[in-house]
């Protein structure tokens, strides 16, 4: 294991957020210029921040800067679990920071606790969205943009951006981008996986931008419009209103993220392809029918499921029962589940059983494999599903040897055992999650199972909100440290696809060569 080359790149990590913070820092400071002294104190907290990251990461990178050897495949794994870790740790800091220091930042502050700092810069790195405050609004509005941004640098994620703009990394860059980018084939688009990494970035950015520009003309304030583009683009959920996308009562808003959060959830290779003109492999691709027909069918039976039913949103306002009512919040909330971004306009943990039936399903499958979407992905569900299909068929026609195949292409049997081993993995983890969070609480507070199971698997999928007590109006807050620390990682797990985390625990993982 070269251990000097891992720590040589998570220096430079270390030295990217920073830079990261130190800009946030200059948004506080220049608003703080303009009267705004609510902004002070997060002003220095980020500063303070971008400091100790600073001085950390140029003390690690001058002990390791020559560091010889190249980044094999353990090495990648080793460096991608380990920037999640530290990097949230370092992200953490304002936020604990400023309830250090602040006298708007009361005693019993959410902020006043570390595991609550790092369980929310977790979420937001993740792109999970979970949230432990109860009043988002009270905090100054850098550390709301911090607080988007980490979803954003999260959402193609912190390695995939090294690869991009590291040439150091030479060879390695391609088993790290394998480990980091999401889903069980990631290609790349161009020979050079620096370009495709790059191509990647590009799409995202383009993207985000022209979110933002639009819900900045739909009527919201430019820096809530960008807050929310970072947010819906990484599929997190992050948002700068207590009552999240539902404070803004817009149709034209809830339209416009509903579109960008569909294309969040699929796969970003294919918006490469629609670039160079290749149009017709956005329907040619079998996961992306497969996910659009997920996305209208959900939203269909979710909405049908409103229709005669009073709809209570965030705000508390209760609309009346209406087809336009029921297909706007049907669609807007299956789409935002579907993709795991976890935006929330209507409080669906009133709706009917059939409705969070078909939400909880949702919350398993997620997006398409090369999006920035957690869950199981569609692609492996329908791999799952076909490989069922054909050994059903085995039964009663034994002498059948008739190939699993997705599009014109045959899966190996490497690849149709690891996709079953994935999603036993996942359904695993999911009840280690919510019987280790049931029996944590044990005691501490009343913790049914609807709300341990839903809010394992909010987690896990790096969703956000679940049912119950994790509901659309709810929080995290009220569970005790140790749940925090388990939801903790799970966000990780379930960003990195389960086996990035769960290697390290392997003995053979640390010998030899």
């Amino acid at each position: 294991m070269h251990y000097r080359q891992v720590f040589y790149q998570l220096a430079l990590l270390l030295l990217v957020l920073s830079c990261l913070l130190f800009l946030t820092a200059a948004f506080s400071g220049i608003h703080l210029a303009l009267g705004q002294h609510s902004e002070k104190f997060a002003a220095e907290s980020l500063a303070a921040a971008a400091v100790i990251g600073g001085l950390l990461g140029g003390l690690l990178w001058l002990g390791t800067r020559r560091a010889t050897g190249s980044l094999g495949r353990r090495e990648a794994l080793l460096l991608v679990s380990l920037s999640w870790i530290i990097g949230a740790a370092l992200a953490a800091m304002p936020y604990r920071m400023w309830a250090e220091i602040s006298p708007r930042a009361t005693a019993d502050h959410p902020f006043a606790s570390f595991v609550n700092c790092y369980f929310e810069t977790m979420s937001g790195l993740t792109t999970t969205g979970a949230t432990i405050l109860s009043n988002i609004e009270y905090l100054p509005d850098s550390l709301l943009l911090w607080r988007a941004l980490t979803h954003w640098f999260g959402g193609l994620g912190i390695v995939v951006l090294f690869v991009a703009v590291l040439p150091s990394l030479g060879v390695g860059g391609k088993k790290l981008f394998r480990v980091e980018a999401p889903g069980p084939s990631p290609d790349g688009l161009s020979p050079q996986i620096r370009e495709t990494a790059r191509a990647l970035w590009y799409i995202y950015l383009g993207l985000t931008v022209v979110q933002t520009l639009a819900l900045w003309a739909a009527g919201m304030g430019l820096y809530e419009a960008a807050c929310h583009s970072f947010a819906t683009l990484a599929t997190g959920g992050f948002s700068t209103r207590n009552a999240s996308v539902g404070a803004y009562n817009s149709t034209a808003i809830d339209i416009i993220i509903i579109v960008f959060m569909f294309l969040a959830g699929a796969n970003f290779g294919l918006f490469y392809h629609v670039l160079k003109g290749r149009v017709s492999k956005l329907w040619q691709d079998t996961e992306f029918r497969f996910y659009a027909a997920l996305v209208l069918g959900g939203s269909a039976i979710v909405s049908l499921s409103l229709i005669n039913q009073p709809i209570t949103m965030t705000t508390g306002e209760q609309l009346e029962p209406s087809v336009g009512n029921a297909i706007r919040q049907g669609f807007f909330t299956t789409v935002s589940i579907q993709t795991t971004t976890g935006f929330c306009t209507s409080d669906f943990n009133l709706w009917p059983n059939i409705a969070k039936t078909v939400l909880i399903l949702l919350m398993f499958v997620g997006g398409c494999a090369g999006s920035t979407s957690g869950g199981i992905k569609v692609i492996r569900v329908w791999i799952a599903l076909k490989v069922i299909v054909a050994e059903i068929e085995r039964v009663f026609r034994p002498k059948v040897m008739r190939p699993v195949k997705i599009g014109k292409a045959a899966l190996e049997d490497d690849q149709k055992i690891g996709t079953l081993v994935f999603v036993l993995g996942i359904v695993l983890i999911f009840a280690i999650g919510s019987v280790s969070v049931l029996l944590l609480e044990e005691g501490h507070s009343d913790c049914d199972y609807t709300t341990a199971s839903t809010a394992s698997v909010a987690t896990l999928c790096t969703i956000g909100p679940g049912l119950a007590r994790v509901g659309a109006v709810e929080n995290y807050g009220w569970f005790c440290d140790g749940s925090k620390w388990v939801f903790s990682v799970l966000m990780v797990i379930g960003r990195l696809e389960i086996f990035a985390i769960v290697v390290l625990f392997t003995p053979r993982f640390w010998r030899g060569d």
